[in-house]
């Protein structure tokens, strides 16, 4: 088994951290642990990651070798699925009234001693009052055309997530969800960078950035700044060296958690907030969480205890009108 998600859903003073692993069937041979970058179409403030690094290493390379057999394993196990579910995945609105408050209103990780540890914890919700803008940077390393295909990636993806939200999320050359693909170098030296993006960020949480390990495929960084459940800036780092469709995995899940979904749960399904990595994409029933987190029923903050009785209600909402 491949196993990952150290930093998963890690919340100290107004950040939470989400980390994504696939947990396969078949271990590939090791490897040395490395990152990689990506490209944009959108011109992205200047990184001294970007000038510092013209390609990437033999570990990077290295380390696209190893996600490639990751992928692959994966596949032979009939996981990474992209059909979004179908008659084999049913659920009902009790379900996914359940799945909600697994997913949105926990915290995976709680802080004791100074030291996080795995423990689920109530959370008050968390999403994003005002204009969600996405922007993609990526390290020096990254060809043009991986560029190019994770432009389109990403530009096709928060189309989806803003109907699936009816909240106001793009593309933008002045974003405040900043998307970062980065090589195993790049990312070891992008703490200068996180901090102009998340001024305050601290250094445990550089340091949890610049040293993630090889099981850790992707993090998204969520800063709610006031500690009032509002998100105001986000980082999502993404691995350069994974293939297309673990990079695609990576975009979606990371920046759907990015918008209030921080936690995982074994019980959803057909979802990508489940570490089985049954499915690479968003699926319908994703897509149904988010339009219930930002339902304006439900406002950052809320208690779970009075958000439970009207996500439920939403839930059913849809389900009826899904009938």
């Amino acid at each position: 088994m491949i196993k990952g998600d150290t930093y998963k859903n890690l919340r100290a003073t107004g950040l939470v951290f989400v980390a994504a692993a696939l947990a396969g069937c078949v271990q590939p041979a090791a490897v040395s642990p490395i990152l990689q970058s990506r490209p944009t179409t959108i011109a992205p403030a200047p990184s001294p990651v970007q000038t510092a690094i013209t390609g990437p290493s033999a570990q990077s390379k290295a380390m696209r070798d190893y996600y490639a057999k990751v992928q692959n394993n994966l596949l032979l196990n009939d996981l990474l699925r992209t059909d979004g579910g179908g008659s084999d995945t049913p659920f009902t609105s009790h379900q996914l009234a359940s799945n909600f408050d697994a997913i949105a209103l926990n915290d995976e990780y709680t802080s004791v001693g100074g030291t996080y540890v795995a423990r689920t914890t109530p959370s008050p919700l968390h999403k994003w009052t005002g204009p969600v803008r996405i922007g993609l940077e990526f390290g020096a390393s990254i060809p043009a055309a991986q560029r190019a295909t994770d432009s389109a990636t990403v530009a096709a993806l928060a189309g989806r997530l803003a109907r699936a939200t009816n909240h106001s999320i793009a593309l933008s050359s002045k974003p405040n969800f900043h998307v970062l693909v980065l090589n195993e170098d790049e990312r070891q030296v992008i703490g200068p960078r996180l901090e102009q993006l998340i001024p305050g960020i601290g250094q445990a949480a550089i340091n949890s950035i610049e040293n993630m390990p090889r099981s850790s495929y992707c993090l998204v960084v969520a800063s709610d700044p006031a500690d009032n459940g509002v998100y105001q800036t986000a980082v999502a780092i993404i691995r350069g060296e994974h293939p297309d469709l673990m990079r695609k995995s990576c975009f979606h899940e990371e920046i759907a958690q990015g918008l209030g979904l921080a936690n995982d749960t074994p019980r959803a399904r057909p979802s990508i907030f489940n570490d089985d990595e049954e499915f690479a994409l968003l699926t319908g029933h994703d897509e149904l969480l988010l339009r219930i987190l930002y339902d304006p029923r439900l406002y950052p903050g809320m208690q779970p205890e009075i958000a439970r009785p009207i996500s439920a209600q939403i839930a059913n909402e849809l389900m009826r009108d899904a009938t």
